[in-house]
C-alpha cells in the first residue's frame, strides 16, 4: 500500500531510508525535511563495516562509497613530543574487530556519504517519472522543522511545521539525531531525557589546514587530566582535530553548560582546558580560533526504555532511537541497518503498518544491543589521568609495540571479541 511518509532529518539515515522506501515501492509519497537551510555536506570522518557492507552492495553503491575513501593508512599513539609509541594498521570492513580498531577499510567524510544518498534518491525519482511513473514522489524541504505532533487517530499523524503549515501523514520517521526533537514531541519530555545516556565525555571537533609534514596516519595523544587528542588527515587537504575531556563528572557537568554559549566563548573554554596539554596542541588551538566548522557536543548513547522505538505512527531511526556513540564506531552501520529493516518490514507487511513497526522494533533489539557495546577504553579502564600514570602507560605501549603484542593490549581494552558467539545476521527482504 502506498504511504504518505514524512522523514525528519536529512543526515545519514534520512536520505538512505528515502532511497530504500522508494525502491521498495515507487508509489510512496516521501517528504524529507531538514531544519538547516541546505544539505549539510560538512562533518567529520565516518566509516562502514559489518552489516553495512551487504546493504551498500544491495543498493549498488559500495564502489561509489569506495571512491570517497580518505585512504587513511592506520593509527598511531604518540607521546607529548609526538614520538610514536605504537602503530595499528587498517582493519578490513568485514573482518572481526581487532586491537585498537580505528582505521577501517571504508573511511570517508560524512558529507560525501550524505550527498550521495540525497543525489541518488532524486536521480532515481527523475528516472521513475521519465519512465511513466505518475504516482508517488520524493522531495526534500530545507529550513523546515516540526513544532507539534498530534496522533488523534490510530493510523495517521497530524504535523505542524515551523512555517505554521499543517499536514497529515501515514508515518513520521524521526531521523534527527541523538537530541531528536521529534522524539521529545512523540514520547514526551520524561522519556526523551531518560533515553539520553551521557558517557561523561565531551568533545570538540573542527578542521584546520594540513601541514606538509603530516602523513596519512591518524594519531592519538593522551594528556594528563583526563584529556585526549586525535587527528585524522588521510589524503585530504585538511586535518580533523578531535579534543576529548573524559571521566571527570564534575567537569563534565560544567561542560554541559558551555554548549549553550556563543562559539567564541566555547572556543575559549576549550583553549583554557588544553593550554598546557602538550604535543601539537598550541597549533591546534591557534587554528581553532579561525575555523567556522567548530562543533562541541556531549558524547552519549540513546537507549529507549525497553528499546521502544515507535509510538503509534511515529518511529525512531538511527541516532534518534539508538545512538551507539562515536566511540563504538558503529553509528553509520547501525543507521543503515535500521533503514534497511524499517523499509523491509514496511514492504513485507503491506497495508498493516502497525505490524511492520512492531516487527521493526523486535528485529532491531539484537543489533542495537551488539552495536552499543562499549569497550574498556570508553569505560575508563585503560587511560590513566596523572602525568606519572601516563609515563608508565606510554612505556608499556612502547614495550608492547617492540614485542609485537599489540593484540594483547586490545584484548585488555575490551576491543577484541570475547568468545565466538555468532553475531546478528542481516534479514533478507524481497
Amino acid at each position: 500500500m502506498p504511504l504518505n511518509i514524512l522523514i525528519v532529518g536529512a543526515g545519514v539515515c534520512g536520505p538512505a531510508l528515502a532511497l530504500l522506501l522508494q525502491r521498495s515501492n515507487p508509489k510512496h509519497t516521501i517528504t524529507v525535511i531538514e531544519r538547516f537551510p541546505s544539505l549539510r555536506t560538512g562533518g567529520q570522518q565516518i566509516d562502514l563495516k559489518a552489516q553495512g557492507i551487504p546493504i551498500m552492495k544491495k543498493l549498488g553503491l559500495l564502489e561509489t562509497v569506495r571512491s570517497f575513501c580518505v585512504n587513511e593508512s592506520g593509527m598511531e599513539v604518540v607521546d607529548k613530543n609526538g614520538t610514536s609509541l605504537i602503530r595499528f594498521g587498517v582493519t578490513g570492513a568485514e573482518a572481526e574487530r581487532g586491537a585498537f580498531e580505528v582505521t577501517n577499510e571504508f573511511e570517508f567524510m560524512r558529507g560525501d556519504f550524505v550527498k550521495m544518498f540525497h543525489d541518488v534518491s532524486l536521480e532515481e525519482r527523475d528516472r521513475l517519472r521519465a519512465g511513466g511513473e505518475k504516482d508517488g514522489g520524493l522531495r526534500y524541504e530545507f529550513g523546515t522543522s516540526i513544532t507539534a505532533l498530534n496522533q488523534s487517530t490510530d493510523d495517521a499523524v497530524n504535523v505542524t511545521f515551523s512555517s505554521g503549515e499543517q499536514n497529515t501523514y501515514d508515518l513520521v520517521v524521526a531521523a534527527d539525531g541523538q537530541s531528536s526533537r521529534t522524539r521529545r514531541l512523540a514520547f514526551g519530555e520524561e522519556a526523551h531525557e531518560d533515553a539520553f545516556k551521557s558517557l561523561n565525555i565531551h568533545a570538540a571537533l573542527f578542521n584546520i589546514p594540513r601541514i606538509p609534514s603530516e602523513d596519512s596516519l591518524a594519531r592519538l595523544y593522551v594528556a594528563p587530566g583526563d584529556r585526549a587528542v586525535m587527528t585524522r588527515s588521510g589524503d585530504r587537504p585538511a586535518t580533523q582535530v578531535y579534543l576529548f575531556v573524559t571521566k571527570n563528572q564534575e567537569r563534565a557537568a560544567r561542560m554541559k553548560e558551555t554548549h549553550k554559549l556563543p562559539l567564541d566563548k566555547q572556543k575559549q573554554v576549550w583553549s583554557d582546558i588544553y593550554a598546557d596539554a602538550g604535543w601539537d596542541c598550541p597549533r591546534f588551538l591557534a587554528g581553532m580560533q579561525n575555523v567556522e566548522d567548530f562543533y562541541a557536543t556531549e558524547v552519549a548513547q540513546v537507549k529507549m526504555p525497553h528499546q521502544q522505538v515507535h509510538k503509534g505512527r511515529v518511529v525512531l531511526l538511527g541516532d534518534a532511537g539508538y545512538c551507539p556513540s562515536a566511540f563504538t564506531g558503529n553509528g553509520t552501520t547501525l543507521s543503515l541497518i535500521g533503514a534497511h529493516v524499517l523499509a523491509g518490514e514496511l514492504a513485507k507487511h503491506g497495508s498493516n503498518v502497525d505490524a511492520a513497526l512492531k516487527a521493526y522494533e523486535d528485529t532491531m533489539k539484537q543489533p542495537i544491543e551488539e552495536c552499543q557495546k562499549l569497550s574498556g577504553l570508553v569505560n575508563g579502564k585503560l587511560f590513566p589521568s596523572s602525568a606519572m600514570g601516563i609515563r608508565i602507560f606510554n612505556s608499556v605501549l612502547w614495550t608492547l609495540s617492540s614485542s609485537r603484542v599489540d593484540k594483547l593490549l586490545g584484548w585488555l581494552a575490551g576491543f577484541l571479541p570475547q568468545g565466538k558467539e555468532k553475531g546478528w545476521e542481516l534479514p533478507e527482504y524481497s
